[in-house]
């Protein structure tokens, strides 16, 4: 048997119960790392603990709404208690909307800020003492293509991801020389519930078919991007292999933004 590249490691996965952050935890498990699973969905969370034990490897669950700060703090310290102290963060929770820019209000505007920038950001802080100790760590945050280039009737998601990479490069700048990388994966859409609403919704919304409805959500491979393909840039972020990138967006899009 080929040694698992995380065995070892425990990898702390936020937004697990489904879509991208359900195939990274299955990711990490494969790969020998014992994971945390966290999310909001608790009887979700719960089905992919039990497809991660499958990989014989040690699960704990931490439900908690990541809007919440003091909730966020409290997941961090369950997990550290529980269980042991994360030497991998992965931010995989997402919400989206799609409205005009003249029609965006201010609580849609902090509602999404909060589940993709100030969430990361309290985790981030909660799991970073247990790295700088031990004197290793790897966080890796899921933006978008969003992070780097302008989305159309997205201006809270795009700020949002913008803003989460941001984050996400500041910290690697400072924590650099602590053994410690921080990476921001970019992809383009993703195969998810997620996505697929956002294709039902432009159906119903404009009248198209199926087929002229997920066509501009298609990357220039002709396809969506599968959340294998996002958790295998996870795992190898967080890898020995992964060790010297950090501070950069990992564009997985199928060649849909380039430079």
């Amino acid at each position: 048997m080929m040694p698992r590249t995380m065995h070892g490691r425990t990898a702390m996965v936020v937004g697990a119960s489904g879509g991208i952050g359900r195939a990274v935890a299955l990711a990490f498990a494969r790969e020998g790392a014992d994971v945390a699973l966290a999310g909001r969905d608790e009887a979700a969370l719960e089905r992919v603990a039990e497809n991660c034990r499958d990989q014989g490897v040690s699960v704990f669950t931490a439900p908690f709404d990541l809007a919440d700060e003091e909730a966020c703090r409290r997941a961090v310290a369950k997990v550290k208690a529980g269980f042991t102290a994360p030497n991998v963060l992965v931010n995989a929770a997402g919400v989206a909307d799609s409205r005009r820019f003249a029609d965006i209000t201010v609580d849609l505007w902090r509602s999404l800020m909060q589940v993709h920038v100030e969430g990361p950001l309290v985790l981030m802080q909660a799991v970073l003492p247990h790295m700088i100790s031990s004197g290793v760590g790897a966080i890796v945050n899921i933006g978008s293509t969003a992070s780097v280039h302008g989305l159309p009737y997205a201006a809270p998601y795009t700020a949002a991801k913008h803003a989460l990479l941001g984050l996400t490069r500041s910290a690697a700048a400072e924590y650099a020389d602590r053994g410690i990388t921080v990476n921001c994966i970019c992809p383009y859409y993703v195969d998810t519930p997620m996505t697929h609403q956002a294709i039902d919704e432009r159906m119903r919304s404009t009248g198209r078919d199926h087929e002229a409805a997920i066509r501009p959500l298609l990357s220039p491979q002709g396809r969506l991007i599968s959340t294998d393909e996002v958790a295998a840039t996870c795992v190898f972020l967080a890898s020995d292999g992964g060790a010297a990138i950090t501070g950069q967006a990992l564009r997985v899009d199928g060649g849909k933004v380039q430079g």
